[in-house]
């Protein structure tokens, strides 16, 4: 999440968003992604020993100074003594309030300081006071899997809704399948637009969803999408539409039909995945009011690095890897969203395999233009924001291709290893799962026949969410 940050001014933050608070705070002009590089290498392993962690409540006074620290941020005069006081409890759980804190202030500032301090205090692990704290910080407490203060849901609640009232339905829901740890703030705000809304830019500072693109037919593309244009594909009852990569890196999720099936397209440009779910089976009993899907849409919130999307008319949080509702009556009603498959590939190889293929139009059909690389190499030196440690079976950021299979086992598959291999005519096959050259891509089929879902994704993405995945090896 890289796009329409917010404007910011150093030392204070006034935002004033049409139905959004006016509110004055010590923040920080630390948002842009070159303050959020994580530090140490979590690929690397190189966090110390855990602090020692009680269990149990929280006394009176410790509950009653986070209230009054966090009751003074909206004032612009932070209780510096009761954050102090705070620090000197030795109790590591309130780590995690002053890292959230340190996501918004700046360092310098009287306020980030004292949240610096208690943080080194608490936990006992000295950090360089620098602009990447506040992914230090957290980095370590990802790692170490420090448990949260009772009540964090609560004091996290009051922190972020200062940023955008639009997160107050995940945070209200007490039995939300959310851990609340893992969420940070990924620098834009809720995209709760309306639907096809035909000016595509959130002057309040969100990831516009692009809703029923135009698309055209492949052969009217030449001109402006060069063969060797990384696109993401999807086939459904014989329709085929291509997705160019640039394009999905401007708006991070779509929502359209194809081969008459309404379908929301996530794509997390920090995991490098991108995923296709159905959004036309509706449970009975849940309600939409006029509308007849789900469409979904980019909360502006991440989890250890993974896009937290959210389903626009219920207001319920979905897992962007899985398809299954996390909050809101989504998860009352058990909704697990049904994948179809994704192929990436370039534009020469799919158009070559389904000449009959249709492609965005180069302007979405709103007039929009797109640059060809709008990240301008952002993840070449890997994450940039905190993801604790990974499994250090595979590079960090190297590409796999995740698949669950039958009997729910997971598996990835290394995608540079699987095109040598099936280029070699070798058969590429784990747990009972095989994968098929298509369109330039992969689909992964089932011993019985059945093809699978099988989103492709950065290592640290695809193993933080399935830990116990089964590596596919030549």
């Amino acid at each position: 999440m890289y796009r329409e940050l917010l404007s910011l001014e150093r030392g204070s933050l006034i935002m004033c968003f049409p139905s959004r608070r006016i509110i004055t705070l010590v923040l920080t002009a630390a948002l842009s992604v070159t303050a959020c590089s994580t530090d140490p290498d979590p690929g690397h392993s190189a966090f110390p020993a855990p602090p020692a962690t009680p269990t149990g409540s929280l006394r009176d006074g410790v509950v009653a100074d986070i209230e009054s620290m966090i009751d003074s941020l909206p004032t612009g005069d932070p209780d510096i003594e009761a954050i102090e006081r705070l620090g000197e409890t030795d109790d590591p759980r309130l780590a995690w309030l002053f890292s959230d804190l340190l996501r918004f202030v700046p360092v310098t500032s009287p306020l980030g300081v004292a949240a610096a301090d208690a943080w080194i205090a608490t936990t006992g692990v000295s950090v360089a006071k620098d602009r990447a704290i506040w992914a230090t910080t957290t980095n370590h407490l990802l790692a170490w899997d420090t448990p949260a203060p009772p009540g964090y849901r609560g004091f996290k609640a009051q922190i972020f809704e200062l940023i955008e009232l639009g997160w107050m339905p995940f945070f209200a829901d007490e039995d939300a399948d959310i851990d609340w740890r893992w969420l940070s703030w990924g620098g834009v705000l809720i995209d709760d637009r309306p639907l096809h809304l035909t000016a595509l830019d959130c002057p309040q500072g969100c990831i516009p969803a692009l809703d029923d693109p135009e698309l055209v037919q492949a052969n009217t593309a030449e001109d402006w999408l060069a063969d060797d244009r990384v696109v993401f594909a999807i086939e459904i009852n014989g329709d085929a539409v291509a997705l160019p990569k640039n394009m999905m890196e401007v708006h991070e999720m779509i929502n359209m039909t194809i081969g008459g099936r309404r379908v929301g397209i996530p794509y997390c440009t920090l995991c490098g995945s991108a995923q296709a779910y159905l959004t036309d089976d509706i449970p009975n009993g849940i309600t939409l009011g006029e509308a007849e899907t789900f469409e979904l849409r980019t909360s502006g919130l991440l989890s250890r690095s993974n896009k937290v999307m959210f389903e626009l008319h219920t207001n319920s949080v979905f897992d962007t890897f899985t398809g299954v509702a996390l909050s809101g009556p989504l998860q009352d009603a058990g909704v697990v969203l049904e994948q179809v498959s994704v192929v990436v590939t370039t534009w020469g190889a799919w158009k070559a395999n389904h000449p009959e293929s249709f492609v965005l139009a180069s302007d979405g059909g709103y007039g929009r233009s797109y640059l060809a690389d709008p990240l301008r190499g952002r993840d070449d030196d890997g994450p940039i924001f905190p993801i604790g440690d990974v499994d250090p079976r595979l590079g960090v950021q190297t590409p796999v291709l995740g698949v669950i299979t039958g009997d729910g086992t997971p598996v990835a598959f290394e995608v540079a290893a699987a095109h040598a291999a099936l280029d070699l005519g070798q058969t590429v096959e784990n747990g009972g799962v095989t994968l098929r050259a298509s369109g330039g891509g992969f689909l992964a089929i089932d011993d019985d026949g059945t093809e699978l879902a099988a989103p492709q994704a950065f290592w640290f993405a695809w193993s933080q969410f399935h830990p116990e995945t089964e590596i596919w090896t030549r």
